[in-house]
C-alpha cells in the first residue's frame, strides 16, 4: 500500500537532516589549503609581490649592514639592528614591512571567496562533501600560510645576508627576538587578510574588494593618527587647566591611536627589536625613579610589555574571521 504524500516528505525532510548531520564539518579542509596555497604559490600577482619584497629586503638590510659597520662600536644586540637602522634613501626594514605586509595579504584575500561566485565554482565545490566552514577556514588558512612561508623565507634570507654583511652570527636571545617578530609580522598580516576576506564575501566584485580593502588600510595608515589627535582634545577637553586633565586627554589618544593594528605592530616591533625600551606609550618621570635607563631587558619582560599589543593582534584577527564567518554561513548560493 502506498504511504501518503505527508509521511513520505515528513520522512524524506528527516532523512536529509541526518544525512546533513553526518560526517564532519571540516571534511576536506586540508584538501582546500592545499589546493589554494598551490594556487597562491604559482600565480603572477604572487610573484610580483614576491620579487618585490625580495628586492625591498636585499637593498634595505645591505644598506643598514653598511651604516651599522660603519657607524656602532660595541652593542650586544647588534644583529637586530639590521631591522631598525636606516640609511638614506632607503627606511629601515621594519618600515618597509609594514607598508608591504598588508599590501600582500589583501592581495591573497580580496578574491578568495568572490573568485568562486563569479567563476561559477561555488556550488560545485559545495556539491562534494566540504562544508562552508572548511571552504571559508581552509581559504584563509591557505592565504595564513601563504604568508608566513614568505615571511620566513624572507628572515632566512635577511638572517643570513647580515652575517655575511657583518662577520659575525646573531646569539641565542637575537634569534629569539627576531623569531617573535616574524610572528608578530604574520598576525599583523593575518588582519588584512580578514579584511580583505570579508569584502571579498561582502562583495561580488573582486576589484571593488581590492578597492574597499586598500581603502580601510589607508585609513589607519594615513587618516586615523589625524582623527585620533582631533577627538582626544573633545572628548577629553582640559577646561581648568589641571595635570590630571591634560595626562587624561594623553591616555584618551593613546588609546584611540591603539585601536588601529599599526599601531600595535609598531608598538611590538619597537620593544622586540629595541631591549632597551622599558615602556610604550606616555610615562611620567615619577615611573622611571630607580630605573636603569639604557640596561636591556630579558626576553621574558619584553614580552610581558608587548602582551597587550600581541593579545590584540590576534583578536583582531580571530574577530574578523569570525565576522566573514558569519556573513559567509548567511549568504545564498545558487547553482
Amino acid at each position: 500500500m502506498a504511504l501518503p504524500l505527508e509521511h513520505t516528505q515528513e520522512e524524506a525532510q528527516v532523512a536529509g537532516q541526518e544525512r546533513v548531520r553526518e560526517g564532519s564539518p571540516w571534511t576536506g579542509l586540508w584538501a582546500v589549503v592545499a589546493k589554494e596555497m598551490a594556487d597562491h604559490l604559482t600565480s603572477a600577482r604572487m610573484h610580483i609581490l614576491e620579487v618585490l619584497i625580495l628586492l625591498t629586503a636585499l637593498g634595505t638590510i645591505y644598506a643598514a649592514a653598511q651604516q651599522i659597520r660603519t657607524t656602532i662600536g660595541q652593542d650586544p644586540f647588534i644583529f637586530l639592528k639590521l631591522f631598525t637602522t636606516a640609511r638614506e634613501p632607503l627606511p629601515a626594514f621594519v618600515g618597509f614591512l609594514a607598508f608591504l605586509v598588508p599590501l600582500i595579504a589583501i592581495a591573497l584575500g580580496f578574491d578568495a571567496v568572490n573568485g568562486e561566485f563569479n567563476r561559477r565554482t561555488m556550488s560545485r565545490i559545495l556539491a562534494q562533501p566540504i562544508y562552508r566552514d572548511a571552504l571559508l577556514f581552509g581559504k584563509f588558512l591557505a592565504g595564513l600560510f601563504t604568508l608566513a612561508l614568505v615571511l620566513t623565507a624572507i628572515w632566512l634570507l635577511t638572517m643570513g645576508l647580515g652575517i655575511i654583511q657583518l662577520g659575525l652570527p646573531p646569539n641565542g636571545e637575537e634569534v629569539a627576538r627576531s623569531l617573535f617578530f616574524l610572528l608578530t609580522t604574520v598576525f599583523y598580516g593575518g588582519i588584512w587578510l580578514a579584511v580583505a576576506m570579508v569584502f571579498s564575501i561582502v562583495f561580488r566584485s573582486p576589484a571593488t574588494a581590492a578597492l574597499a580593502s586598500i581603502a580601510v588600510w589607508l585609513f589607519f595608515t594615513v587618516f586615523w593618527s589625524i582623527i585620533a589627535g582631533v577627538l582626544a582634545p573633545i572628548l577629553r577637553p582640559v577646561r581648568f587647566g589641571f595635570p590630571e586633565e591634560e595626562l587624561a586627554q594623553v591616555q584618551l589618544e593613546l588609546f584611540l591611536l591603539r585601536l588601529s593594528p599599526n599601531t600595535l605592530y609598531s608598538e611590538a616591533t619597537l620593544a622586540l627589536l629595541r631591549p632597551t625600551v622599558r615602556a610604550l606609550g606616555f610615562v611620567l618621570p615619577v615611573q622611571l625613579h630607580g630605573a636603569i635607563l639604557g640596561t636591556p631587558l630579558p626576553l621574558r619582560q619584553s614580552l610581558l610589555l608587548i602582551w597587550p599589543q600581541l593579545t590584540g593582534l590576534i583578536a583582531a584577527t580571530i574577530l574578523l574571521f569570525a565576522l566573514g564567518y558569519v556573513l559567509f554561513q548567511r549568504q545564498e548560493i545558487r547553482a
